[in-house]
């Protein structure tokens, strides 16, 4: 069973406001069973409205629209649903009476316009609103279900919680919808593509979705049957095969990020990590310690941004600075092995670049370098990144990352 969410109100298409909702009621619906297909934002038009929700309806067995249900000439959805259903908004005193009492007890007196709120289209249920004065709708139109619900978070939660769940349960058949998640790193999307699609592209069920980030790709699969036993088995018909394919690429099977894989296998390993940031100026450092429990393995860093500070805290030589420059293979090794012996870490991850705009260094724009050391040496990596800088810097501590998560995964510490 598919669904369609329509949230209202022209405020929703500036850059001020941004439509949670609709984040909600997907996550309420896939527990349900019922797949979230499209969503829309629509502004305060009647006539546009009411096309919105005929398309929906042509689609979906459920639809949601979201706020719209105020008192005021802009809250257009009652009028708008009623149009698109070609039925009559039919007026109930006792819904008045209801508003009317509750402004009463607040001290209050009710606003004229506030009458407009207790229309219902005609063959709907009243949805109870005890957060605020806009009571939701719910209609069954021949195979779908329409819900009208309030724009306010806190209101739309409750309403839906209490008022819509136990209905969609007697509405909605009995489905399971599994979700995989597999994190790539060091590949680019269109490799990754080109290497899977042969293996997902026969199934519509899971359906695989890619998702690309800066030096992360996420491989999402979704699978919907009866149960989940059998949600399962179409997940790993599927998966296996991919895993195979990208092999130790994948870094995560359950969605989390790489700095929390990382974490668990130094935890693991009872290892301990340090660092030498230049070019990324801390932020390594901060994904890492955005992990709960980093403390029990990292031990702390260095933002070493200039080359005085490279010598005087990491120890990298005059010579190699002079001779090299502060974005080398050369410096990167000093740096790591300086930090390592600094701290007494087990690792050691240094970073040092040029993120640009302009270059200060005699190196294009995305040169980095990354060195990790330990016992056995220091190994040190050239990369050459395009973008901005902002992407050039996320890259580059994806880059570092990983590089250490292969060296816990493949060396016993």
């Amino acid at each position: 069973m598919n669904a369609e969410i329509i949230a209202v109100g022209s405020e929703l298409l500036t850059p001020q406001r941004l439509d949670t909702n609709s984040l909600f009621l997907t996550d309420q619906l896939n527990g349900l069973g019922v797949e979230v297909t499209t969503k829309y934002v629509v502004g305060d038009d009647r006539e546009r409205l009411a096309h919105t929700v005929r398309r929906a309806l042509a689609n979906a067995e459920v639809v949601i629209l979201s706020g719209g249900l105020g008192p005021t000439e802009d809250d257009v959805t009652r009028d708008a649903v009623a149009m698109a259903l070609d039925r009559k908004l039919v007026f109930h005193a006792e819904i008045a009476d209801q508003l009317e009492q509750r402004f009463r007890q607040a001290g209050r007196t009710m606003a004229e316009v506030n009458r407009r709120q207790a229309f219902l289209i005609e063959g709907a249920e009243i949805l109870p609103n005890d957060r605020g004065t806009a009571p939701g709708q719910w209609i069954e139109e021949s195979h779908a279900a329409i819900m009208l619900l309030p724009g306010p978070p806190h209101e739309l939660k409750a309403m839906f919680t209490r008022q819509c769940l136990p209905r969609l349960e007697r509405f909605v058949p009995k489905l399971v919808i599994l979700t995989l998640v597999m994190r790539v790193a060091g590949m680019a999307e269109s490799d990754l593509d080109q290497t899977i699609s042969p293996v997902y592209k026969k199934y519509e069920n899971p359906v695989t979705t890619i998702l690309a980030g800066d030096g992360d790709i996420q491989i999402h699969l979704r699978a919907r049957s009866a149960t989940e036993g059998e949600a399962s088995a179409l997940l790993a018909e599927v998966a296996g095969p991919i895993e195979l394919l990208l092999g130790d690429r994948i870094y995560s099977r359950n969605g989390e990020p790489l700095e929390a894989v990382v974490g668990d296998l130094l935890s693991k390993h009872h290892a301990t990590l340090s660092l030498a940031e230049s070019v990324t100026g801390g932020w390594l450092a901060q994904r890492i310690t955005s992990i709960p429990g980093s403390s029990n393995y990292f031990l702390g860093g260095f933002v070493a941004y200039s080359k005085k500070l490279k010598s005087e805290l990491l120890g990298v030589s005059e010579e190699i600075l002079e001779h090299h420059g502060a974005v080398s293979k050369e410096t990167a090794e000093a740096m790591a092995i300086g930090a390592r012996r600094r701290t007494g870490s087990t690792f050691a991850l240094s970073i040092t670049g040029e993120a640009g705009p302009e270059p200060s260094e005699k190196v294009p724009v995305g040169t980095v370098y990354v060195g990790l050391a330990d016992a056995a040496g220091c190994l040190v990596v050239h990369r050459q990144f395009f973008g901005d800088r902002a992407r050039i810097r996320v890259f580059a501590t994806q880059m570092a990352l990983d590089m250490l998560r292969k060296k816990c995964t493949l060396v016993a510490v």
